[in-house]
């Protein structure tokens, strides 16, 4: 375990006191990337515990694509060659007040370079049926949601 895993559950309130200050919500984006095998792409994180979809943020003068296409080229070393297609919107209050994320399919894509410095520590694509133990709820069900047919839920 990193020492920024260690210490994010402490830096967490002063990082999420300064985003209510100067913003009333926030928008997050989600990548549900499938291979040719139909595995699932997930990132794990030097300041967070477990798996997780790749996203992230969407910055200010940026759509929500855009967005999703930054965050997969940084996290993941994933590009999108066709449109990604909009899942679902879910309610992140129990994380974070105010914060929403919308999840996005992305089927059509081709590997890159990665462009995030210090943020990831691995990416691995997984069967979706054998996820790791650690995969992040929210990740795991919107998986479900997706690729299994159970019924969605507009919490994240």
């Amino acid at each position: 375990m990193t020492w920024r895993v260690r210490v994010e559950p402490f830096t967490r309130p002063f990082f999420f006191a300064f985003a209510r200050l100067t913003r009333g919500k926030t928008l997050g984006v989600r990548g549900l990337v499938l291979d040719a095998e139909g595995r699932v792409l997930l990132v794990r994180h030097t300041y967070l515990r477990g798996w997780w979809l790749p996203g992230g943020g969407v910055d200010a003068g940026e759509t929500c694509e855009d967005a999703l296409r930054r965050e997969l080229v940084e996290e993941a070393g994933v590009r999108a060659t066709a449109r990604p297609r909009l899942l679902s919107i879910h309610g992140n209050d129990r994380r974070f007040r105010g914060d929403h994320v919308l999840l996005y399919r992305v089927d059509a894509w081709e590997p890159c370079r990665s462009t995030a410095a210090m943020e990831i520590a691995e990416v691995a694509w997984f069967d979706p049926a054998a996820l790791p133990a650690d995969t992040a709820p929210g990740s795991r069900a919107r998986i479900d949601e997706a690729l299994h047919g159970v019924d969605g839920d507009p919490h994240w």
